[in-house]
């Protein structure tokens, strides 16, 4: 399954396997130890200003001789000096997400950058291999942080943007293990992508309270909500409770968006207020346990994926 593999050859990677650009989680210590263990690192540049990105970037390039790339959210306010840094410290490879890809493909690819879409649905999927996008990220309403607002899950929307599109295709949401990797790609997908998994990494830049949060984490202890402003999936804590009693009130979007304030990620997830922040993770958080270094993870995930392997040729 993995010889000739689409996307190890696209990025020259070992596995198929990409550690998600995750806003307050993905600095350049984690990148790099993934990129090292033989998947593909993203910094998550969601979360950064123009020259905290460069200092990642730098800092990346020192800690790995592997490829890595950039994610960034076509949200950002400051989004064309993220891009002209990246341009210019010679970075390769860019994930766009929440924005229309037709904004930047087409100039990343000029300049020798490979572009990957993140999208939520089948439609988003034809119009970023319509932009011209390398591959495409299909995310499930499993995954954490923001989301689409179809609420189609991860097994239900690979096998649909299989059938349509030509391009390379990489699963996220919902996958955390070797066994879910393969279950994606069984259903088509040519690689994964995995988030929540690393943020309880050692080396992930998320606060150690919010890790711990994600390893205590059981079944139905993630929900997505904010759907009038942009789908977030969060752990419940006061915050969320908060957002639930607001919406008893049939708020307008004003009162969200004054109940949900300034930096709110960056208080939960970086700075440790499990109370008052927002705390995005996946659903697979009830599944993950440990906090334990990068490449401990990618070596787990790559054992499991092959014994699963094994186990289902004597199917």
């Amino acid at each position: 399954m993995l010889e000739n593999n689409k996307i190890t050859k696209l990025f020259d990677i070992k596995y198929p396997l990409i550690q998600a650009g995750m806003v307050w989680a993905s600095g350049w210590r984690l990148v790099s130890a993934v990129s090292n263990a033989g998947g593909l690192g993203l910094i998550g540049a969601g979360s950064m200003y123009p020259d905290v990105l460069k200092e990642h970037i730098q800092k990346c390039k020192k800690a790995t001789d592997k490829p890595f790339g950039i994610n960034v959210p076509m949200l950002y306010p400051n989004i064309k000096e993220l891009l002209q840094i990246i341009i210019d410290e010679e970075v390769k490879i860019v994930f766009t997400s929440a924005g229309n890809p037709k904004t930047y493909t087409s100039f990343l690819k000029e300049n020798g950058i490979t572009v990957v879409h993140v999208v939520s649905s089948l439609k988003f999927a034809l119009k970023a291999q319509e932009a011209g996008v390398d591959a495409i990220v299909a995310e499930g309403f499993e995954a954490g942080g923001h989301n689409g607002r179809d609420e189609t899950t991860t097994f239900t929307l690979i096998p649909m943007v299989k059938e349509k599109i030509k391009i390379p295709l990489i699963a996220a949401g919902g996958i955390a293990t070797g066994r879910g990797m393969l279950a994606a790609m069984v259903l088509g997908a040519d690689a994964v992508q995995i988030g929540s998994r690393f943020v309880a990494s050692e080396e992930a830049s998320s606060h150690i309270n919010f890790k711990q949060k994600v390893v205590e984490a059981k079944e139905g202890d993630t929900q997505l909500t904010l759907k009038e402003l942009a789908p977030v999936r969060l752990l419940k804590n006061k915050f969320f409770n908060d957002v639930q009693d607001l919406y008893k009130k049939n708020p307008t979007i004003d009162e969200l968006k004054d109940l949900l304030g300034r930096a709110r990620a960056k208080k939960g997830m970086f700075e440790g207020d499990l109370e008052e922040g927002e705390l995005e993770i996946g659903q697979i958080a009830g599944l993950i346990h440990t906090i334990k270094p990068a490449s401990e993870i990618v070596s787990e995930i790559m054992s499991d994926f092959d014994s699963a392997r094994k186990e289902m040729a004597f199917y």
